[in-house]
């Protein structure tokens, strides 16, 4: 593993790694800083960019970007109440009130470094833990990954905020999106009535058109916002050592916490944050102060959520199933280069995932630096009129689905599912379970056929290995049991109407 490690890092040497990686950061920063984009958004809007880099620059640009994307957030969220991303709202609680209190920049301090600890802590973790992970998937046969495939497919409750039938909606629309292209054992073409659909539908289009494009129309949708004014910067460097000595607890134990979180695909960093936020004002030993500027509720929510990066990424490169939507995303941008994640890559490729480890650690002073020189440049981001961020937003996305394959065709499958996606969002349909669906879908599939072919046709090949009948509970357990809380809310509203009729 060491070995492995010094690979990783020997990657650097390439001055184009650590060139991407700066500018992964500072890409991060900006989208991040951003109100309603955040780190799925641009990582699509990255990916096109890619195509002609060396796949390890591309890879460690995508984890740079998603990285600071997920900290930039905290920056609009502490100096103008209007959090960049989803994660950073626990942040806002007493960031704010310290911009208020005219200590901009020790909040910004704060939030900065505990990102940096966030990251650096559940790094670690993440090397400790994939590896083996990895090396006991490798005894996975063909029942055990048809098992795995339908535990992450039923992850759809978890991607899924609203109701459950809406991500089964959105799963069977990803799934029906997979079986397009020509049959992988016979050859035959399912659903391909144009040449262009042979190979499936690309990937990459329909990650614009879906997050993207359906974005933009949000945005023309709302029209112009008022700009908001930034505030003053002061005292970003005067904060003493003796503040994060005091936080120290809460900074390792929110590592960890934000670590285990991210690894539970659909948790993600929004849930790390306010499960850390919670815990750190309940072991405090003076919760009154949270909420009016307590630097340790800043700390506990940029800690957790940082750390929740690392713990999506090691379901993604140990067992190939993504840990959040932007992991979902980044498996994409993996198989673009011809890497497939999963149990073989630390096997055939392992500059990969130890590149990116490597790229983690390194990522964490680069972007102590960015976050706290550029931190009232960042600031002004916000600032820029909506209109302008849907039209530079649309741009690249169309520009980059032509680039894909050099033809009009990736283009209109990005302004189809833009329109697709604008609809979905309308009605409460989830985004991502379409992305995991259309994913694992071939993976799902394969293995099924594959399973059948050796067993003769006899279904008892996923019930006679214990991994694949564990796996295949797991999922069936994962697919009921919001099926059953549904029922029994139901049941109880109906039961309450009654009552009251």
């Amino acid at each position: 593993m060491l070995d492995s490690l010094l690979l990783g890092f020997s990657a650097f040497a390439d001055p184009m790694v650590p060139v991407g990686l700066v500018v992964g950061a500072l890409l991060g920063y900006l989208i991040g800083a951003i109100p309603g984009l955040g780190p799925s958004l641009g990582v699509a809007l990255l990916i096109p960019f890619t195509y002609s880099m060396d796949p390890l620059v591309s890879i460690v640009t995508l984890i740079a970007l998603y990285a600071a994307a997920e900290y930039g957030g905290a920056i609009s969220a502490i100096l103008l109440n209007s959090p960049g991303t989803a994660a950073a709202v626990a942040t806002s609680w007493d960031g704010y009130p310290l911009t208020q209190k005219g200590q901009a920049g020790v909040a910004l301090n704060v939030s900065i470094v505990s990102s940096g600890m966030g990251i650096f802590v559940s790094t670690f973790l993440l090397f400790l833990t994939a590896v083996p992970l990895s090396e006991f998937a490798l005894s996975f046969g063909p029942a055990a990954y048809f098992g795995l495939a339908l535990v992450g497919l039923s992850l759809v409750s978890s991607f899924s905020t609203g109701s459950p039938l809406k991500g089964g909606i959105a799963m069977g629309i990803g799934l029906a999106l997979a079986t397009i292209g020509l049959d992988a054992q016979t050859g035959v073409p399912r659903f391909a009535y144009n040449p262009e659909f042979f190979e499936g539908v690309p990937l990459v289009p329909v990650l614009l058109g879906l997050y993207a494009l359906s974005e933009v129309i949000f945005m023309i949708e709302e029209g112009p916002s008022a700009k908001t004014r930034s505030v003053p910067m002061t005292g970003i460097l005067a904060v003493p050592l003796k503040t994060f000595a005091s936080i120290k607890g809460t900074l390792l134990r929110s590592s960890v916490l934000g670590y285990v979180i991210g690894v539970i695909p659909g948790a993600g960093a929004s849930i790390a944050s306010f499960v850390s936020y919670g815990i750190a004002k309940k072991l405090s030993k003076t919760p009154d102060q949270f909420g009016k500027g307590c630097i340790e509720g800043i700390s506990a929510s940029e800690t957790a959520n940082n750390a929740a990066v690392s713990g999506a990424l090691s379901p993604l490169l140990a067992l190939g199933i993504p840990g959040s939507p932007t992991t979902a995303i980044m498996i994409g941008a993996l198989m673009i280069h011809g890497i497939q994640p999963g149990p073989l890559l630390f096997t055939l490729s392992p500059e990969v995932p130890y590149t990116i480890f490597a790229a983690l650690w390194i990522s964490v002073p680069v972007m102590i630096f960015i976050g706290l020189a550029g931190a009232r440049y960042w600031a002004k981001v916000s600032d820029i009129p909506r209109p302008i961020v849907a039209a530079i937003v649309a741009a690249i996305s169309l520009i980059g689905s032509y680039a894909s394959e050099n033809s009009m065709f990736p283009v209109f499958i990005t302004l189809a599912f833009g329109v697709l996606g604008y609809v979905l969002r309308k009605l409460d349909i989830p985004l991502a379970p379409i992305i995991l669906a259309l994913v694992l879908g071939e993976m799902l599939e394969t293995n099924f056929r594959r399973a059948l072919l050796i067993s003769n046709g006899e279904f008892d090949i996923f019930f006679t290995s214990p991994l694949s009948l564990v796996l295949i509970s797991i999922a069936i357990l994962s697919f009921g049991l919001p099926a059953l809380r549904s029922v029994h809310n139901w049941t109880k509203r109906r039961k309450v109407y009654h009552e009251e009729g």
